[in-house]
């Protein structure tokens, strides 16, 4: 059996940030492993493009609100007696440590350029091709320093949000595991569900084979979602596939 792909839809801006966030942060790392000048210009692109989320909200407060949220539905599930105490434990436990981490980290939390490095392609970013080696020339010169030079630089940089970064990656980590998949039937390629607006859903995911021959579209919001399977096409809009289909659903509320 092929590895799955899964489909995700958020269904609050707080948690379509985190998603964002996620991405971007996963896509840095990934490219930070480079060694190429076009690794370390990716890196800087998702550093810059973190940095631009974190201007525009209150990150902080908002993965604080979360990480407390998270907290006390997961309190409440010890008056459960088939709980597994110790990972309840150990989970509650990593909720604390974010929060201290987040609440105390008042020195790293950029919400801008943290140099006039930085802030100088910042500036130019927003122009196609503006981060050209003509358009600034300093770039040009540290893109060609030593390559373990500009990893080291890189990793400082990126450290300076890790307690971000592992908040995300706790709060995503929590909220996946709050539900299991379940094997439905998406009848002529489609199908639909109302969600109670008492339980705090927060992200709908959904799991097919990835050699499946067509992919999810997905809408929807805190009251209902729908899942769409659609044929790709690379050339032209993509078409309903409308055969009965089978998928897995898991509906995430914490």
């Amino acid at each position: 059996m092929s590895k799955p792909i899964i489909y995700e839809l958020p269904l609050n801006e707080r948690i379509r940030t985190v998603l964002r966030l996620e991405f971007l942060f996963k896509q840095a790392h990934y490219s930070l492993r480079g060694v190429s000048v076009w690794d370390s210009r990716n890196t800087i692109s998702s550093l810059l493009e973190i940095l631009n989320i974190l201007s525009r909200i209150d990150l902080r407060n908002e993965i604080s609100k979360e990480l407390q949220r998270q907290k006390k539905a997961i309190e409440a599930l010890a008056a459960i007696p088939v709980i597994d105490t110790k990972i309840l434990k150990d989970t509650i436990a990593a909720l604390n440590n974010s929060l201290y981490d987040i609440n105390v980290a008042t020195n790293n939390c950029y919400s801008e350029a943290p140099n006039d490095f930085l802030k100088s392609i910042v500036q130019r970013e927003s122009i196609p091709g503006g981060s050209c080696d003509f358009d600034i020339p300093l770039y040009h010169y540290w893109l060609n320093r030593p390559e373990q030079e500009r990893i080291t630089t890189l990793e400082t940089w990126l450290n300076n949000f890790s307690h971000y970064q592992n908040s995300i990656e706790l709060i995503l980590y929590n909220l996946r595991q709050s539900a299991t998949f379940t094997q439905l039937i998406a009848k002529e390629g489609f199908f639909q569900k109302s969600l109670n607006s008492k339980s705090p859903f927060q992200l709908i995911r959904v799991s097919f084979p990835s050699d499946s021959n067509y992919f999810a579209e997905l809408s929807g919001g805190k009251h209902r979602f729908s899942i769409r399977m659609m044929l790709p096409d690379f050339d032209n809009r993509p078409v309903p596939y409308l055969e009965d289909t089978e998928f897995s659903l898991a509906c995430c509320v914490l």
